[in-house]
């Protein structure tokens, strides 16, 4: 008899009942269900349900990070308006003469999680970040991102539907990427290519069991398979209403990183970890809705897009400079946009050119959106759908007068980050839906790490844009530089 499990008896899940439970969470999620009645709902149950030891709180920092804690329940249920943590131990919040932030529960942002992997007796839900004077925290994109798609909803009824096309790639060895600086190198695991893997080897494997979680957490998956590249995966899953989107790219790469650790494996979504073969993606797909109905779908309309489509896509492409810094936020990134592997730096639309930032996909009335190509799986999604859509409703549209010019010559996107920062920090439109304060905190992130990086990327990964990359979480290395 095993003594120790017949002490424990936590909270396990079957996975056909969990995707049932997340599923009608989400559901309420999109139906805008009262979140205090949400609240109340979701305390009463921790409260009842004695076989939950714990809850994880999670928030993003301004570069996309995912930090969790884990609150004992008793003790979350005790304090849950008054969650504090230190602030000055985040990149880009805080100073140490001001550490303190409070984090509020999302509740609606609620999962119950499979066991096998996350543990037994936990489930997840999203916070916000505030001040100590319970105001959002400025460089909380969440908070960003929830406060203006509500504005909109509130304003026009406009409801924005996104999806993400994540791939990343599988490394043998476990912490491959903060090993990097000794090994110098990755290890594929596969070298099938695309679509190709046998039902049961170990990138098969890690496919499927991570495309299971995803199931379980609700995500409503469409189809999971190799990539293009060696050892490179994609699962692509349903579009969600925007917050509900952005929680999951976070929650993507948090059960690939998982599942590939308990194989003792990586899985990485540097843009670009080796030369010569496909970098990762995460090809953003957005549409507009009111009432149930698509607003960027015209019959009638230049492939199939209404004109509103079409005038958000050129305002889009018209700031694709400025907001470049945003949806490739590493010197990593922009190795990628390269012209020889299908790279999108070119700053027009198409619905062919897979070198173009923005695509047309062949559509209906249901499923007619906009691609964007050109974004880093290490972008901060929060900041990455926000951007994306004041730009498209708000940015500085094209000069009649200069279109003809814009679309007789091939523009691209900055070549490196010292570029994009340059850009982005010239940019009033930036400045001004970012607000100044963290427009320069974001800046001095970025620099930071570039300023410890090859200027030149060159042809070959230099072991400092690895080391560095803001998802590689070396804190030991970052103090050592």
């Amino acid at each position: 008899m095993n003594t120790t499990a017949a002490l424990r008896d936590f909270l396990e899940i079957p996975y056909d009942k969990l995707e049932e439970m997340n599923l009608r969470v989400k559901t309420a999620r999109s139906q805008r269900t009262d979140p205090r009645a949400t609240a109340e709902e979701r305390i009463k149950y921790l409260a009842d349900e004695r076989r939950i030891k714990a809850v994880t709180v999670c928030f993003s920092d301004l570069e996309g990070r995912l930090h969790m804690l884990d609150y004992d329940k008793k003790f979350l249920l005790k304090s849950g308006s008054h969650l504090t943590f230190d602030g000055s131990s985040v990149r880009g919040f805080t100073e140490q003469a001001e550490s303190d932030l409070v984090l509020t529960l999302d509740w609606p942002a609620f999962y119950w999680l499979p066991a096998d992997i996350f543990g037994p007796g936990k489930v997840i839900v999203f916070g916000f970040v505030h001040d100590k004077d319970g105001t959002p925290f400025h460089a909380d994109f969440r908070s960003t991102l929830k406060r203006y798609t509500d504005e909109l909803y509130r304003k026009d009824r406009l409801v924005a539907h996104v999806s993400a096309e994540i791939e990343g790639f599988l490394f043998k060895g476990l912490d491959a990427e903060r090993h990097y600086h000794r090994a110098g190198q990755f290890e594929f695991l596969s070298t099938g290519g695309y679509y190709h893997s046998l039902p049961q080897d170990p990138l098969r494997q890690f496919i499927d069991r991570a495309a299971e979680a995803q199931r379980a957490l609700g995500f409503s998956n469409e189809k999971d398979h190799p990539e293009v590249a060696p050892s490179q995966f994609e699962m692509n899953f349903s579009y969600a209403e925007a917050m509900v989107a952005a929680d999951q790219i976070l929650l993507y790469k948090l059960i690939c990183r998982q599942v590939a650790n308990q194989l003792g494996m990586t899985a990485s979504f540097l843009p670009k970890p080796i030369v010569g073969i496909n970098g990762n993606g995460m090809h953003t797909n957005l549409s507009l809705s009111r009432d149930g109905r698509n607003l960027f779908y015209d019959p009638k309309g230049e492939h199939s897009l209404s004109a509103m489509a079409w005038d958000f896509v050129d305002r889009i492409l018209n700031n694709g400079t400025d907001i470049c810094l945003a949806l490739n936020p590493s010197v990593n990134a922009y190795r990628r946009l390269d012209p020889h592997f299908e790279a999108p730096n070119q700053i027009k639309a198409s619905a062919v050119n897979r070198g173009a930032m923005i695509r047309v996909p062949l559509a209906n009335e249901r499923s007619a959106r906009i691609e964007v190509r050109s974004v880093a799986p290490d972008t901060n999604p929060y900041m990455l759908v926000y951007a994306l859509l004041r730009t498209g409703l708000e940015g500085p549209p094209s000069d009649p007068a200069d279109a003809e010019g814009k679309r007789s010559r091939t523009r691209f996107l900055p070549a490196n980050i010292h570029d994009a920062i340059r850009v982005f920090k010239g940019s009033k439109f930036m400045t001004d839906i970012f607000g100044e304060r963290t427009a320069d905190k974001l800046v001095e992130l970025k620099q930071a790490a570039a300023d410890r990086c090859p200027k030149e990327l060159g042809s070959l990964i230099k072991r400092e844009e690895v080391m560095f990359h803001h998802e590689v979480t070396n804190q030991f290395l970052w103090g050592q530089f």
